[in-house]
Order: structure tokens, then C-alpha cells, then sequence
């Protein structure tokens, strides 16, 4: 489903692509031309999306343990740079523009050219984001916001056309190009920015929370302690690791089932393809007694007080133990 949708905005951002730039011979704006050469921004990026879909999508092997769904920040770094290059381009053409103007023709028929484009690039854009959430893809959620914004700067660029015809000022087509410049150069760089985070396993607090939201409805008395919890992304599959604490007392097979309890609530809620990495240490009595609200436990030293809150910040810090109460 992922590839078919990014061939479905490979193959319309070609089209899109020829009509914005037919729309910019016809007219020789330079606004327009902003336009026209983002597209070609958005033929790049899509193939290289489709490409990087793809290698996502394939299962582990011994060469890459983890997947290869970390491809996905590559893209999304890659659509960035791209989008940057672009606005740093119509600056340059914004500045000729007002250097050396030139006459404004057919503007009329461009519009409507570059009208069609932004219903269909926003139509396109809104459907990858959405599916891009549901499949946890963020090549499909950065190309959808691209070719949406796309169609956003594109609706500016229909209203800043439509004052060039109603004022007659034709130097208003190269504001209107400094105007997308920015925009464009906005988003390139969150595009990358993101794009970066996720290759440095930069901690993602939306993950985290939900991960906690899991635990804190879920939590079972012989969980004494959760900590050093971290979460990584590749790409649509989730790595999940973390220390949990259990009765010093519990066998192996004991052990196990706890562990397993805990991944099975984890991958039934998130609805994700999770691997999870479970350490479990042992509780230290009577330090964790207060803290530990097991009623049947056989070797209690200290009366049940109250459990730690579990947040993000205290889950997520390398504390093997909490203190006594």
C-alpha cells in the first residue's frame, strides 16, 4: 500500500510538473516559475520516497538486524535538503526579477493552470499524511506535508497573482517569490531537522508517552520498578528497551512470564510491529518493600506505602532502584 502511494505522487507531481511549467513559459513569472521549479523538487523526492519505501519495507536479514526502515530518515532528509536548495534558487530568481523585470503575459490562463495543480496536490498530499500516520511512516507524512504545503504556497501564489491583475504592479511578482522562498526554506529545514533526530535516536517524547500511557493503565503488582526506558523508530517498526523490576524470589520460567506479559501489552496496544528488550533485576529488600504493592509477596520486610508515579522523566532515567520511601 506505502509503495503504491508514492508511486501514485511520483507519477502526479510529473504531470503537476509540465502544467506549472507550461503555466511559466505562457506567463514568464517569476512566481510562477517558484512554483514550477518546486515541482521538480517533488519528482526527486518522490522517487527517491518510492525507492526508500521499498528497502523499508524489506524484513530484517543478517547484514541489517534492525531492518532497514532508518532509509525512511535518509528520505525525509534528502526531500529536505532539496527543498532548501529550491528556496535558495528563487531567492536568486527573485533578486534577477527585480534587477531585470520582464513584461507579465497570459497570467490569466497561468492561474488556472496553477489552480488545477494546488486541488490536486493538496488532494494528494492530505491522503499520504493520512495513511503515512496509520502505517507510521514518516517518508509517506513528509512527502504528503510537502506536496500539501505545496498546494498551500501554491493557493498564495494564485491570490498574489490574482492582485498582480487586479494593481497592475508588476513588481509584486518578485515579493511574492521571497514570500514562497521563506516558506519553502521553513520547511526544508524541520524536514531535515526531523530527519537528523531520527537517525540520532533523538528521544521522541510522543513515543515515550504513549509507551508510558501503556504501562500506567496496564501495571501489575509485581512490577516493581520500570526504568531506562527508551524507544527507537525504524521506520514503521518500533525498538523498545528498558529494566524492569521484579521479586528477587520469581524462577526463571516466573521471570519469563512476566517479561512476556509485559511485551504482549505493549505490541496489543500500540497495534505496531514492536521488539522489545526486557533486563529484569531483582528487588532489593527492605529498600523496595514500601514501594512494592504485591500483597501475596512471601518476604516482605516493610509495610506497603505507596508505588513511585511512573512519568516520563523518571522512566526514562538510568535509576536502577527507586529509594526508599
Amino acid at each position: 500500500m506505502k509503495q503504491r502511494l508514492i508511486l501514485l505522487s511520483f507519477v502526479v507531481s510529473i504531470l503537476l510538473m509540465f502544467i506549472k511549467f507550461t503555466a511559466y513559459f505562457l506567463t514568464n513569472s517569476t512566481a510562477i516559475l517558484t512554483d514550477a521549479l518546486e515541482s521538480i523538487i517533488n519528482v526527486v523526492a518522490s522517487g527517491f520516497a518510492f525507492y526508500s519505501v521499498y528497502l523499508a519495507s524489506l524484513p530484517r536479514d543478517f547484514e541489517h538486524p534492525y531492518g532497514h526502515g532508518k532509509i525512511e530518515f535518509f528520505s525525509a532528509g534528502f526531500e529536505g535538503s532539496l527543498i532548501i536548495t529550491a528556496g535558495l534558487v528563487i531567492v536568486w530568481q527573485a533578486i534577477m526579477g527585480f534587477l531585470y523585470p520582464k513584461p507579465l503575459e497570459k497570467l490569466d490562463i497561468g492561474l488556472y493552470l496553477v489552480a488545477f495543480s494546488t486541488i490536486v496536490n493538496g488532494a494528494v498530499g492530505l491522503v499520504l499524511q493520512k495513511y503515512g500516520k496509520k502505517y507510521d511512516s514518516l517518508t509517506l507524512i513528509a512527502d504528503g506535508k510537502h506536496l500539501f504545503s505545496d498546494a498551500v504556497s501554491s493557493l498564495l501564489l494564485i491570490v498574489g497573482v490574482g492582485v498582480i491583475i487586479f494593481t497592475k504592479q508588476l513588481w509584486l511578482d518578485s515579493v511574492i517569490s521571497f514570500v514562497f522562498a521563506f516558506l519553502l526554506l521553513k520547511e526544508g529545514y524541520h524536514l531535515v531537522r526531523r530527519s537528523v533526530a531520527g537517525l540520532m535516536d533523538e528521544l521522541n517524547p510522543h513515543s515515550i508517552q504513549e509507551v508510558l500511557e501503556i504501562l500506567v493503565k496496564n501495571r501489575q503488582p509485581n512490577w516493581i520498578d520500570v526504568h531506562n526506558l527508551r524507544v527507537q523508530h525504524y521506520g514503521a517498526n518500533w525498538h523498545i528497551d528498558c529494566h524492569l523490576t521484579l521479586p528477587y524470589y520469581l524462577d526463571l520460567r516466573q521471570t519469563h512470564d512476566e517479561v512476556e506479559r509485559f511485551r504482549e501489552f505493549i505490541v496489543a496496544y500500540t497495534g505496531k510491529e514492536v521488539e522489545i528488550f526486557i533486563h529484569a533485576d531483582p528487588c532489593l529488600p527492605p529498600e523496595n518493600c514500601e514501594a512494592c504493592s504485591y500483597q501475596g509477596c512471601p518476604v516482605r520486610k516493610l509495610a506497603y506505602v505507596k508505588s513511585p508515579e511512573w512519568t516520563v522523566e523518571n522512566l526514562v532515567k538510568d535509576a536502577k532502584h527507586f529509594r526508599k520511601i
